[in-house]
């Protein structure tokens, strides 16, 4: 059907979820969509894209060195090599425009393949392509993109000029797709950042009780620290300068995929009580048990942390990958929280939030947040669908 009408297959229109596995927020974000789509019980049939492997024979990176995108990506995470992520990222952005030919063609033979009704997009850079290639094989089907992202930083990282629809989650994105050009008829406002729906579920705990099970004090002020599926060497610095600190205090220090760290954190004599754990899915439990953040200033750490009525602890320097750096803006902006330079500060930070009545009042103004986004992103898809043939 290449009229740009959706087609219904067993009374079920067809939407594909593009994300990647570059850090892992984007796949996150499209599973938290999926899950929340059937949850609900809505006529979608929804497919999880990975782009990466749909544009595997073109990964000209992969071709020279051996390594994904995606890959190395995660390997510099890992491992802190973010010092010129900013030259990095524009060299990504020429790579993707001389070969943004050869991706549509690509893409388009993929979604001839696979026929569907919508495509949402929940990765930056390649939107231009991902656009251009559905509209070659379905005319006037509906493209969306979703931004993972607090804000469109740098530019064109997700905002392009052109005809598409955009979901935004703060006052800010929505100003920079209106400065693009693009209409409110185009652009959908969310209250935040998609978590996923387990972040909402009512934790039936006994605090006292379940810090207890882990070794902790079940009185004293609790942070969890966490830096993504793969945690960094940070971490210990940061449990080494709290520890040598006259804070009274403990840590849950959660170390993902990284049984290095889990170990060498573990092996750590401390004299503040500390809880580690390597990979878990159960980051809502840990975070109820907290009363504070430390982490990297993502938008879906920031997010979680503040949907558990946590105050964040977050960095930025040379070393914060620009897409991550307007986060910390937003942070001082809504005083949600304290955004330090470097991990030598994280103790004083502590220090500072623990001060009478500063902790309460920032968790109180993390509870008026109020982020339901996977619960309006849907809403969202039928009202475009349900347009018939999309922009006008």
């Amino acid at each position: 059907m290449a009229d740009g009408m959706p087609g219904p297959r067993s009374g079920k229109r067809r939407i594909s979820l593009v994300f990647f596995d570059a850090g892992g927020g984007h796949r996150n974000a499209a599973t938290a969509l999926k899950v929340e789509i059937e949850r609900q019980g809505l006529p979608f049939e929804v497919s999880l894209v990975n782009l990466q492997e749909v544009l595997d024979p073109l990964d000209i990176l992969r071709k020279l060195t051996g390594h994904r995108i995606q890959d190395l990506y995660n390997k510099m995470l890992r491992n802190g090599w973010t010092l010129g992520s900013p030259q990095l990222l524009r060299v990504l952005q020429l790579a993707v425009r001389l070969y943004h030919e050869p991706s549509v063609q690509v893409l388009k033979s993929f979604w001839l393949e696979t026929g569907p009704d919508m495509v949402v997009s929940l990765v930056p850079h390649f939107n231009r392509a991902l656009r251009e290639s559905f509209d070659k094989s379905f005319p006037g089907r509906p493209f969306v993109t979703v931004l993972t992202d607090l804000a469109d930083y740098p530019a064109h990282f997700w905002i392009e000029r052109q005809q598409q629809y955009l979901v935004c989650g703060t006052e800010r994105a929505v100003e920079q797709a209106r400065g693009m050009g693009h209409s409110d008829q185009a652009i959908f406002k969310t209250s935040g950042m998609i978590l996923h729906p387990r972040f909402y579920e009512p934790e039936p705990l006994d605090r006292v009780e379940e810090r207890k099970k882990l070794g902790l004090d079940p009185h004293l002020p609790t942070g969890i620290v966490l830096f993504g599926g793969y945690g960094t060497s940070k971490m210990q610095k940061i449990l080494r300068h709290i520890d040598s600190s006259p804070l009274e205090v403990q840590l849950i220090l959660i170390c993902g995929r990284n049984e290095k760290l889990t170990q060498a954190l573990r092996a750590m004599k401390t004299r503040i009580p500390i809880h580690v754990e390597g990979f878990t899915t159960n980051i809502p439990y840990y975070m109820a048990l907290s009363d504070f953040f430390i982490g990297k200033p993502g938008p879906g750490s920031i997010s979680e942390a503040l949907s558990k009525r946590l105050p964040v602890i977050i960095d930025c320097n040379a070393w914060t990958l620009p897409q991550e750096r307007y986060n910390a803006v937003w942070v001082r902006e809504k005083n949600l929280g304290m955004v330090v330079q470097n991990h030598r500060q994280v103790a004083s930070a502590v220090a500072e939030l623990l001060q009478p009545g500063e902790l309460p009042r920032i968790r109180e103004r993390a509870a008026g947040m109020r982020n339901r986004a996977v619960y309006e992103i849907p809403e969202i898809f039928e009202k475009i669908l349900n347009n018939g043939s999309g922009l006008k």
